[in-house]
């Protein structure tokens, strides 16, 4: 059995429920009412976007992201 690993965002939206979606597979959504849910749900989401793009025989992609955090100062405000 092959092993595929993706990145899976998870972002607080309007209605106060979590959207997530995987980058490396395009319109690869789902939702949740808590993080833990949008997480079940996207990893639903990926094995069913995976079984159909292996029954229309095209390949599976690969995650080719890299996943960086930058912590920034805020700017000071000048005079006008």
């Amino acid at each position: 059995m092959e092993y595929y690993t993706y990145r899976i965002i998870i972002e607080p939206d309007e209605k106060r429920t979590f959207h997530a979606f995987v980058p490396s597979l395009p319109g690869c959504h789902t939702w949740g009412d808590t993080i833990d849910e949008a997480r079940s749900n996207a990893r639903e989401a990926i094995k069913a976007y995976l079984m159909s793009l292996a029954d229309d025989g095209e390949p599976l992609p690969q995650e080719r992201g890299v996943e960086l955090f930058e912590t920034v100062s805020r700017p000071e405000l000048q005079p006008a």
